[in-house]
Formats: C-alpha cells, sequence, structure tokens
C-alpha cells in the first residue's frame, strides 16, 4: 500500500479512474481541471496525453500549497489518427464503426505533482484494442444509452455493453478503463521513496 502523508487530489471527474485508484487504496479528493482537452494538438499520441496531463495537473496545482496532483489524459488512437470523446450521438456513431473490425490504441498519460515542492513526473502507457465487426443495431443499441459520450473512442471496457466489441488486448488492461494502474503504482512509490 502507498503511504502519502499529504491531501491527494485526483484531477479528474472520471468515475473509471476514481474506482482504479480506491482499487489500490488511495484516499484523494476529486477537483477536476476544467481544461480543453481539444485545444491541444501534438504531433504524436505520446506527447498528446503527456502534455495534457501535465497541463491539468499543473492548472489544479494552483489551488493547493502541499497536496500531490494526480491528472490523466486517455485517448484512442486508429491509423494515427487521435480520437477523444465524441461531442453526441452521432460522433459516437461515426467513430464505433470506424474501430469496427479493427486494431486501435489506447494511450493514457498520467501526471504526478507535488505542490509544494513543484517535483513533477509524467508517464504514458499503451495499450492495443481489437474489435470485433460491430452490427449497425448494435451501435445504435449502445449510443442510445448514452455510456459512450463520456469516453475516449466512444467505448468503456469495465462494467459497460461495449466490453462485447472486444475481441482481445494486448498490453495493460488498466489503460483501456482510463488509467495504467501498475506503471502508475510504481511511479508513485518511486516518486514518494525519491522525497
Amino acid at each position: 500500500m502507498l503511504k502519502i502523508n499529504k491531501t491527494v487530489v485526483l484531477a479528474s471527474a472520471s468515475p473509471r479512474r476514481q474506482s482504479l485508484l480506491k482499487q489500490i487504496g488511495l484516499n484523494f479528493i476529486i477537483h477536476p481541471s476544467g481544461i480543453d482537452e481539444d485545444l491541444l494538438h501534438e504531433t504524436s499520441p505520446e506527447e498528446h496525453v503527456l502534455m495534457l496531463s501535465r497541463k491539468k495537473a499543473i492548472e489544479v496545482a494552483k489551488n493547493y500549497n502541499d497536496a500531490l496532483i494526480i491528472s490523466a489524459d486517455t485517448i484512442v488512437v486508429l491509423d494515427g489518427e487521435i480520437i477523444n470523446k465524441p461531442k453526441n450521438p452521432d460522433e459516437a456513431k461515426q467513430m464505433l464503426k470506424k474501430l469496427s473490425g479493427k486494431i486501435h490504441k489506447v494511450y493514457t498519460g498520467f501526471t504526478i505533482l507535488d505542490t509544494k515542492t513543484g517535483k513533477i513526473y509524467s508517464d504514458f502507457e499503451v495499450t492495443e484494442v481489437k474489435f470485433r465487426e460491430i452490427e449497425d443495431d448494435e451501435i445504435e443499441e449502445y449510443v442510445a444509452t448514452g455510456s459512450p459520450l463520456d469516453k475516449a473512442g466512444a467505448y468503456g471496457i469495465q462494467d459497460d455493453y461495449g466490453a462485447v466489441f472486444v475481441e482481445g488486448i494486448n498490453g495493460c488492461f488498466y489503460n483501456v478503463v482510463g488509467f495504467p494502474l501498475t506503471k502508475f503504482y510504481l511511479a508513485m512509490k518511486k516518486f514518494l521513496s525519491d522525497d
């Protein structure tokens, strides 16, 4: 278990990230950054998720004198194209049709920031996901639930009907959920021991 003797702030409103951090015994308060995720257009998916998670942490850090800020950003990448969260149901349908029958990659960048010392660490994880061919009526029914609208790539893999679209994954499962738990845990242990 991680022993943290200061306030931990999760710079995310994602219920999936909250659930994953609770799974490893972290106590935290929630303070979403409010950063517009569409404003950033980096050259690579890695830069995109690293820069955005960093910007989120720095934005939220302005509100705390002595806290650990944890932030993250997840995107789906298909054939080099970054796919964020859909803006509306039609966009969600288009995204799912694009992903159908193909392999895409899920990137999550995360940042840990100590507001007292200014120490900051960022890293990312990438996981390959293979979708089966999805039928149009399945897409219609899934989008009608509203569930895809707050998820990168318009689907969820955990606690969500979107899981039946996934034929297989190569890499960290939790990264596809929205947070690379093992990589983060090891990074946090090192971050805390380097103090």
